[in-house]
């Protein structure tokens, strides 16, 4: 037993070494809300959304076996002029899926801030240094150009070093280098040989060996060698570039790919080296200067930093796992996902063909052709899912109504359009007939009812006291000849003489507008709000009836609570020689038709 307890012991020794020295050739770089990570045969990024999902992009890399790398220097050259252009591509990528849709840059924008880094970078760690160093060398005449060469590179290291000290003091920049920190803990927890769980991750150093911060610090020194020989080397051969600034930018940057490849195999060369003081000397400096780069993340981006790099490491091991883009998901997983959601929520299911049918511009029955959604798409779905879950009306997300077969805009300010109302609209149609009588829409709000009489030949007006809700009407009634009048109930109507008035008034009663559902809280108080009783309206409306607003023999046509039908006809009884209670679909008292409005 104790000869067991040894070789299991003895093995779990072995199995721990194991761990402490395994390497991975995966590298990374920090985005906007996200990270990207490069093994050797394929990268991916993963990015956090607006609304805290986590999205991820994989791609397969081509040039696996390519002959440059296996050529010191040139290798470095061309890993350097890859890593900007796919650290500018990935970096703009992650800035349109992280941003909110208003706020994501246009594709133009994004390439002039490109451009303006570019320039940024070459003014003032080449051109900056260079000048200064001219300057210096008008006041110090004879000055050698060895000395020149490491004077201008004292002053890069400086520049360089403050540039990351002011920028990483910058909110936004401070989270991308949050994320920085958690790529590198992410590396580190693998190297170690650790679970790969988020607690892990975060108990990792934020900086390593390999970083792209270490890179450009060995830029920078490199630079000072390599541009000191040079300018002592053009001295001998008569070619003066001392004291004059251009000649120096145009050498420099003739020299940046030579400074980068041997960067790169320094860094590479260190990087598979043990730890030793004289490495550790070397490695020192970077090490140093990734205080300012990486800081210590929260839970939310380490499991980021996680997903991006679990999927390389999974794309390297297993050459058949397809490429994902960002949000193509399948229109499948899409709505089995969605429709879960709002059917948890104790929303109807079909709201999401109503709300992607919205977004993709398609009848809901057209949907059964959309294979994926992209980014756009997507996003835009998920957020209108959540309002819905929330409890916003439909209506409102789309931001229309259908009525009586038109399409009537709708937000906030007034109420969605009920089926209900639709009877209330078919009846008043009836009463005008092939006539055209002058007929008031009173209390419009959306103007839905003035709308669908608009294809009748009567006189219309529409009215309401509300200055938000008349906008609306104005917008829906647009081109239809419905003249619009502000008007608290019937008090600016004295005398019209109307031939119809039809209204559907706030009539629920105070004390029940606690009880409704959160959805219908979510539409104008004002709206719904008819008083103690439910008939603050329709007294109001009886008692303008005696100012002339609707003429002797005229028609009242009113939608009611289902609860108001005698209290209505008891109060409007006495002023017409007929009034009659209609109810709805389901049995409901719904609309009161008063006909012949008796005379004085």
């Amino acid at each position: 037993m104790a000869e067991n307890t040894e070789i299991t012991s003895s093995a779990n020794r072995k199995k721990a070494k194991e761990k402490k020295v395994r390497r991975t050739l995966i590298g990374g770089q920090a985005l906007m809300e996200g990270v990207m990570m490069r093994g050797k045969s394929s990268m991916a990024m993963a990015v956090r959304t607006p609304e805290g999902d986590i999205e991820i992009e994989t791609k397969r890399l081509k040039g696996k076996g390519a002959w440059y790398k296996k050529v010191p220097i040139i290798r470095g050259v061309v890993a350097f002029v890859s890593s900007l252009i796919t650290g500018m591509s990935t970096l703009l990528k992650s800035a349109e899926v992280s941003g909110e849709e208003d706020e994501t840059p246009s594709g133009g924008m994004m390439a002039i801030a490109v451009i303006f880094g570019v320039v940024l970078a070459v003014g003032l760690f080449i051109l900056l240094p260079s000048f200064l160093t001219s300057l210096f060398e008008k006041f110090v005449p004879n000055l050698h150009p060895l000395l020149s060469g490491l004077i201008e590179g004292v002053l890069r290291i400086l520049i360089f070093v403050l540039y990351l000290f002011i920028v990483s003091r910058l909110k936004d920049i401070r989270r991308t280098f949050m994320y920085h920190g958690a790529e590198h803990r992410t590396i580190n927890c693998y190297e170690k040989g650790m679970e790969m769980t988020v607690e892990n991750v975060q108990k990792c150093s934020t900086r390593h060996n390999r970083c792209g911060t270490t890179f450009l610090f060995f830029v920078v020194v490199l630079s000072i060698l390599v541009f000191a020989l040079t300018n002592f080397l053009l001295s001998l051969t008569g070619v003066e570039i001392m004291g004059r600034w251009y000649m120096r930018l145009v050498v420099r940057l003739a020299l940046l790919p030579i400074v980068a490849g041997l960067s790169y195999e320094l860094l590479r060369g260190l990087a598979a080296l043990p730890d030793n003081k004289f490495t550790n000397v070397l490695r020192a400096p970077g090490l140093a200067l990734q205080r300012l780069t990486t800081y210590p993340p929260d839970d939310d981006m380490a499991e980021v930093a996680l997903k991006s790099f679990l999927a390389v490491l999974e794309m390297d091991e297993d050459e058949t796992i397809p490429e994902q883009t960002f949000f193509e998901h399948p229109y499948a997983d899409v709505k089995r996902e969605l429709k879960q959601k709002l059917a948890e929520a104790g929303k109807p299911e079909s709201d999401f063909e109503f709300l992607l049918g919205d977004i993709l511009g398609l009848k809901r029955g057209q949907l059964f052709d959309v294979k994926k959604l992209v980014a756009a798409d997507y996003r835009k779905l998920r957020k209108n899912v959540a309002r819905r879950i929330g409890g916003e009306p439909l209506d409102y997300i789309l931001g229309y109504s259908e009525f009586m077969g038109e399409r009537i805009t709708v937000n906030e300010s007034v109420l969605c359009p009920r089926p209900e109302t639709e009877l209330l609209a078919e009846r008043v149609i009836e009463k005008i007939g092939e006539g055209s009588p002058k007929t008031l829409d009173l209390c419009t709000g959306s103007g839905c009812i003035a709308k669908a009489l608009s294809k009748t030949n009567a006189a219309l007006y529409a009215s309401d006291f509300d200055d938000k809700a008349l906008e609306v009407a104005r917008k829906n009634l647009e081109g239809t000849g419905v003249e619009i009048v502000k008007s608290d109930m019937l008090s600016e109507f004295e005398n019209a003489g109307f031939d119809i008035i039809a209204s559907n008034p706030p009539y629920i009663k105070s004390a029940d507008l606690d009880g409704l559902s959160d959805e219908v809280k979510k539409e104008p108080a004002i709206a719904l709000d008819g008083g103690e009783d439910g008939l603050k309206f329709y007294r109001k409306i009886a008692s303008g009836l005696k100012t002339g607003a609707l003429k002797t023999g005229g028609t009242l046509l009113l939608e009611i609570g289902f609860d108001l039908g005698a209290d209505v006809k008891e109060l409007l009884a006495p002023l017409f020689e007929s009034v009659t209670v209609v109810k709805d679909y389901s049995q409901n008292d719904r609309i009161v038709v008063c006909e012949n409005l008796i005379g004085d």
